[in-house]
């Protein structure tokens, strides 16, 4: 019908918002960052249900608008320790307990789906999860919702032919494709079963951090990939501005000065790599915040744990803590200048939204090809390890921290190149785009008919 001379034809309808089910892994390196992918998503007024266990989901923050928190309970098996529902509370060396748990969860997700699927007007149009959770992929193929599975970054998939890989590594990657005893998948047959299955393969990641890399995925998977950004915290409450011990430290401290180190609170160090550690900072002879997390059966003061003598020789160059410490406000402080960390994903994300240089100590999974990405951008330094067994000494630590914290010629590199890569990671309007990318590649698969949703 023509319109009338002079007034313009109707808009269109804006597209209906999408319905999404977002299920991380049970730890809080998976649960943060995807929480952050939901709020993002819900900020541009789609619906998304955030599944996890009723202990992970009340040390979240408070979720955002049109964010749904799903709770389904963990179910009870023999070894767990109560109230252990992440990897941060589970014993060092029984993680295949925790998997026996969360497989425990297939039923009662296969019925929220189902119930879900039932209602057109709550029926998801994606479900996003890691590459754990093979049977949560069973039951999407089943009400044919389609599927993203989300990985960490390309770093960890893609394997750099200049790189020789040290023995220790080699053997760890290797133990990911044999089973338990029990009877519970490997973690590559549970990576390979969602990957066969899933739509979409979504990246904590962008070309501008990893251009060497990220086209290589999709080929490599045989999937269409979709980059998410890197989902960096939020800098809320930086400067001291936490009533905190270790922050009041820092306050006293010239600026720049201070090393902080975190190993992250997946698994503790054995107690001899511990007093190795330790005196290598010693030796280091530079100022030193240590977030220290003691294995379990060790004195809450740790004095113990620790080599006789360190805690009075370093009184004056250090401080070490055990309890909780509010890590970005202490990254944003202006005391740090530099960050010793284990390399799991969010940690170097909330040391670089600042610009700290790292000095690296690794030791599993994605952690060791994120800290080789870190040294190839030249953001830092690994400690020395010992090719076969993975181990490191007191001289290693103290020759890496001196590198990036003492030595005037190669700290200024190690700076500047830390400061090159905030300008990625503090770009809120790159994540942004990245994040109106993903969706994007949602809709297009929906509206090519793939989707079943309503």
């Amino acid at each position: 019908m023509a319109t009338a001379a002079g007034s313009s034809p109707p808009s269109p309808a804006p597209p209906r918002p999408l319905r999404i089910v977002i299920f991380p892994w049970l730890a809080f390196g998976h649960l943060l960052p995807q929480m952050k992918l939901a709020e993002r998503l819900a900020s541009r007024g789609h619906r998304v249900s955030f599944i996890s266990t009723p202990g992970n989901l009340a040390r979240l923050p408070p979720p955002a608008p049109r964010v749904d928190l799903v709770s389904l309970p963990l179910p009870r098996v023999d070894g767990l320790p109560d109230g252990a529902e992440s990897t941060n509370t589970v014993p060092q060396g029984k993680l295949n307990i925790l998997f026996q748990a969360f497989d425990g969860l297939a039923a009662p997700f296969a019925k929220f789906l189902a119930a879900a699927c039932a209602d057109e007007r709550r029926r998801p149009d994606w479900i996003v999860i890691d590459w754990v959770h093979h049977w949560a992929a069973a039951a999407a193929t089943e009400h044919k919702v389609p599927l993203v599975m989300f990985h960490i970054n390309a770093t960890a998939m893609v394997k750099d032919p200049t790189t020789v890989v040290p023995r220790y590594e080699s053997e760890q990657g290797e133990a990911q494709f044999h089973s338990d005893d029990d009877g519970v998948m490997s973690i590559a047959q549970r990576f390979l079963f969602i990957l066969e299955r899933c739509d979409l393969v979504a990246a904590r990641s962008c070309m501008e951090w990893e251009p060497d890399f990220l086209p290589q995925v999709a080929p490599l998977l045989h999937k269409p990939v979709a980059p998410c950004g890197l989902l960096p915290p939020t800098p809320e409450g930086v400067n001291g501005e936490e009533e905190n011990a270790a922050v009041r430290w820092l306050d006293a401290q010239p600026p720049g000065s201070v090393l902080y180190v975190a190993l992250g609170s997946e698994a503790p160090l054995p107690m001899e790599k511990v007093r190795e550690l330790a005196l290598g900072l010693e030796l280091a002879g530079t100022r030193f915040l240590w977030a220290l997390k003691k294995p379990g059966g060790i004195a809450d003061d740790g004095g113990e744990l620790l080599p006789a003598g360190f805690l009075e020789r370093t009184r004056g160059q250090g401080l070490v803590t055990m309890g909780w410490v509010p890590q970005i406000s202490i990254l944003g402080h202006g005391g740090v200048g530099g960050f010793l960390t284990h390399c799991g994903p969010s940690s170097l994300m909330e040391g670089l939204l600042f610009g700290r240089p790292l000095v690296m100590l690794p030791f599993f999974g994605d952690q060791m090809p994120n800290a080789r990405l870190m040294e190839g951008k030249k953001v830092g330094l690994q400690v020395p390890r010992d090719e076969d067994d993975g181990s490191f000494d007191r001289h290693g630590v103290a020759s890496a921290v001196r590198a990036v914290m003492v030595d005037e010629e190669t700290r200024s590199v190690y700076v500047a190149n830390a400061l090159k890569a905030q300008e990625i990671v503090a770009d809120e309007e790159l994540h942004e785009r990245c994040i109106d990318d993903f969706i994007e590649q949602l809709r297009s698969h929906t509206a090519d008919g793939s989707s079943t949703g309503a």
